[in-house]
């Protein structure tokens, strides 16, 4: 087994995308095309798949509006969690008088 880096990864999963065209399938290369320590390698630089794949330049990346938009409701769940806690806990607590 030889040590991959950044690069090799790289060109690992753009070599992978012109086969899989080639052969008339149009889809992305997935982490089932290539051998463990080939994903092993890839996710150790990149991450998740699909960060991967954007580094390789083979997926768009995500939205930044996306992200915007989750960290948002996250806060908002923190929120709501942070009230429900506070009012939640004062009618137990009068519960138990």
């Amino acid at each position: 087994m030889r040590k991959l880096g950044k690069d090799d990864c790289l060109r690992l999963l753009q070599d992978k995308r012109e086969e899989l065209l080639a052969r008339g399938a149009d889809r992305l290369p997935r982490r089932a095309d290539f051998a463990e320590d080939e994903v092993v390698a890839i996710k150790a630089f990149w991450g998740p798949w699909p960060r991967a794949l954007e580094a390789a330049g083979l997926k768009e990346p995500r939205s930044e509006d996306r992200l915007e938009r989750n960290r948002e409701k996250r806060r908002r769940a923190r929120r709501r969690a942070r009230k429900a806690r506070q009012s939640g806990g004062e009618s137990e607590a009068d519960a138990d008088v």
